[in-house]
This record gives C-alpha cells, sequence and structure tokens, in this order.
C-alpha cells in the first residue's frame, strides 16, 4: 500500500471544518485591518532563501527541500514566505502603490524537520506583511492584529514575548562579545551550539537543549547593547502596546531562527501546546529587501502563525461543529429523481447545503440522512409530485408535514 510521505498527513472531515473555520476567522480580521490576500509559488530559486534567511541558519543547511530543474538551476520549496512576499514586492514594483504594502497569505510550506506532534514536513501558515514602514506605531498594530486573530479563531490564554534584536549599527559589536562569551563556555554545550557559537552566535540564544539553558541565560543581553535609535524604537513599540491595552514580557534571548530580524521580533506562545508551545512568531525585517536586491529601502514588519498548532490549540474548546446538510432529498423513482435534481440545483443556488439520494429504498435513505446529521429530509415520490407538495421531516423533532416547492424556499432558510 502507498501511504502519505513521512512528515506529511491528510487532513480529512469532519477535521477539515477546523481548519476553515480557522481561516476564515483570519480573513476576517485581516480584511478588518485592510489586508490584501497574495499568493507566491510554493518553489522559488534556491538563492532567495539562502540570501534572505541566512546561509548558516538551520533551515538553509539542514531543513530546505532543493533540487536541480532540467534547466540546472537550483530550486527550492519554500520553507517560508516572507522572503517570496519581498521578492514579488520588489519584483512588481509594489512600492509604487499609494500607502503601506499590506499583505497576507495562507499556504503550505516545507521543511525537512523530525515529525513530532504539531510538526511536520509539511505544515500550514497564515501570515501578513505590512511594508513600508519604520514606524514603531505599524509594529504594536501588526501585533494587535494577530492576537486579534487567534481570538477570532478562539484561542485565548496565550502570551507575548517580546524583544528587539537592534540593528545593522549595534548588533554586529553585540554579536561578537558574544562570540566571545561563548569561546569560553561552547565546549559544554550541545553540538549545534558549539557549531553555532563561530558561524552564528544570535543562532545559540534560540537553542532549546534544556542543559544549555543556564548558560545562555548567564550570557550577554542584547538589550543592553542597543543604539540609542534602537533603544527608543523599542521604547515606543511597548508604549503603543501599552495603549492598545496589550499585555507582553519582554525576553531579551528571542532572536527567532531567521537572519533578517531586525529591531522587533515577538512570539506567542500556548500552554496547551506542551513542550513545542509556539503558535506564532515574527518580526521586523527592514534589510531584507535590500539583500534581495532592492534598490529601494522597503522596511516592513509580519509574522506568521503555524496553522497546525493553532488547529491543535483551537480543537475540542470552541471549534465549531461540521457542517451538515440542510436537507436531504429522498427521491422514490427515476421521474422523481429526475424531478429532484432540478429541485436540488434551485435550492443548492440558495445556498443551501443539499444531498440528493441517487439510489436505495426509502428506509435505506431515511437512515442515511439521520447519520449524516441532515437536518431536515424531503420524500418525493409519485403521490407528491402529482400533488405539487412534497413531504418534509424535521430530523430532529420528527415531525412531518406536506409543503409547495415556494414554501420549502421559505421554511429551509428560517429553519437555518
Amino acid at each position: 500500500m502507498i501511504r502519505a510521505v513521512k512528515g506529511t498527513r491528510d487532513l480529512l472531515p469532519p477535521a477539515t471544518a477546523v481548519w476553515n473555520f480557522v481561516e476564515q476567522a483570519a480573513r476576517q480580521v485581516f480584511r478588518a485591518y485592510n489586508y490584501h490576500e497574495i499568493r507566491t509559488p510554493v518553489f522559488e530559486e534556491t538563492q532567495l532563501f539562502a540570501r534572505g534567511i541566512g546561509e548558516d541558519t538551520d533551515i538553509v543547511t539542514k531543513e530546505m527541500y532543493t533540487f536541480e530543474d532540467r534547466d540546472g538551476s537550483s530550486l527550492t520549496l519554500r520553507p517560508e514566505a516572507t522572503a517570496p512576499v519581498i521578492r514579488a514586492y520588489i519584483e512588481h514594483r509594489l512600492d509604487q502603490q499609494p500607502g503601506l504594502q499590506k499583505l497576507y497569505y495562507i499556504g503550505p510550506m516545507f521543511r525537512r524537520e523530525r515529525p513530532q506532534k504539531g510538526r511536520y514536513r509539511q505544515f500550514y501558515q497564515i501570515g501578513a506583511e505590512a511594508i513600508g514602514s519604520k514606524s514603531p506605531a505599524v509594529d504594536a498594530e501588526v501585533i494587535e492584529m494577530v492576537t486579534e486573530v487567534l481570538r477570532r479563531a478562539g484561542l485565548e490564554e496565550f502570551q507575548l514575548l517580546l524583544n528587539s534584536v537592534g540593528c545593522s549599527n549595534c548588533r554586529p559589536p553585540y554579536v561578537e562579545r558574544l562570540r566571545e562569551e561563548l569561546r569560553k563556555v561552547a565546549h559544554t554545550m550541545c553540538g549545534d551550539c558549539r557549531r553555532r557559537a563561530e558561524t552564528s552566535p544570535l543562532r545559540v540564544l534560540d537553542c532549546k537543549v534544556e542543559h544549555d539553558q543556564p548558560i545562555i541565560e548567564a550570557l550577554p543581553s542584547i538589550l543592553d547593547h542597543l543604539c540609542s535609535e534602537c533603544r527608543d524604537h523599542f521604547a515606543q513599540v511597548r508604549e503603543h502596546l501599552a495603549g492598545r491595552q496589550i499585555g507582553y514580557e519582554v525576553r531579551s534571548r528571542l532572536v527567532r531562527g531567521l537572519d533578517y530580524y531586525t529591531r522587533t521580533t515577538f512570539e506567542i506562545v500556548h500552554g496547551g501546546l506542551g513542550a513545542q508551545n509556539s503558535v506564532l512568531g515574527g518580526g521586523r525585517y527592514d534589510g531584507l529587501a535590500e539583500a534581495l536586491g532592492s534598490k529601494v529601502p522597503a522596511p516592513g514588519i509580519g509574522f506568521s502563525i503555524g496553522e497546525d498548532r493553532l488547529v491543535m490549540a483551537v480543537e475540542g474548546s470552541r471549534a465549531p461543529a461540521p457542517p451538515v446538510p440542510d436537507l436531504f432529498i429522498a427521491p422514490l423513482g427515476d421521474d422523481a429523481y429526475r424531478h429532484a435534481c432540478r429541485l436540488a440545483l434551485r435550492l443548492r443556488r440558495q445556498g443551501l447545503s443539499v444531498e440528493l439520494a441517487a439510489e436505495g429504498r426509502l428506509k435505506r435513505q431515511m437512515e442515511l440522512a439521520g447519520r449524516m446529521g441532515a437536518r431536515f429530509a424531503l420524500i418525493i415520490g409519485e403521490d407528491e409530485m402529482a400533488a405539487s407538495h412534497y413531504a418534509l421531516k424535521n430530523m430532529g423533532s420528527g415531525e412531518q408535514r406536506a409543503v409547495s416547492e415556494d414554501a420549502l424556499l421559505e421554511i429551509l432558510p428560517a429553519r437555518n
């Protein structure tokens, strides 16, 4: 038997109802904040991610699905979406459009990680980018928006973690200081930290190995090394969050796993997800467009929600009940079936969910209507067609009555 590839999975009904609920909630919030959808290809030139994310990051060195195309070019299934969105922003000159470019996306990403609960090799993200401003007020609004997405999706009791990772002026001296300190202790840390200590010291702060945490806590804090502009920017972000009554906790070790972040970084965690408790992460990336070849600066900030994890957290709380048919039509005979086809089409065009039985005796059809959870069942036979009235049964109460076609169109929406 051919099975799904390791690290991937099939999303089946009724679980897909929760996914649709979460995505619809996100779309409603994005619309309220005047964000517009962008859809980029699922594969891009490999250099986009190497230059954008960072050649020494784990994503690029270990996790990307990269392959050679027939023309010899190197292509990669997208491991994240911010770099592709900025690529599209540059390529299509979206900087010529008025105001901030406020874009959102929903779709699959690909990383060859070790599969575990809530983490898959094909996973889904809901994300947004606000491009064209360095204002700390924009940072606060983006954070507010993502908390609204979580609440609209039904998630409560989450925690916002906040930090600043500085800029191209103050971060290099901090990284060098961090490298010097790591040379003293790296030999006692995990293999990844020993490797990162020289090539990418900031990544050490992102280590999740329990044994390394006391060592990491003793390392210098980037907040003590911010330049005056970055300190002021971070202070204003916090002021704006306070003005919006958004609680947070400053975590000076929060750096995220991507090299393009500058200044504001944030993460939201939820206790119901266990050890892997991060629901989303994001931050500012003021130099990313230039790193990807743009001659025009395009400062921006964004986030990506791990939809797989969000769905896990939402399931069992305020998740919606799986959708059921509004009406199950049980035709008795070929003539009745042809008549029912016309009626079903009319009802479906009115926005109703209609299940039309193609075969089976009446008893079997009614049993099926019950198992599907249909709200109503409509019986159509020769007598019903001759009288221009159908037998409509309320599957909840068991009440049955004769109704005309026009009356049916009035009754069903009123009962929904």
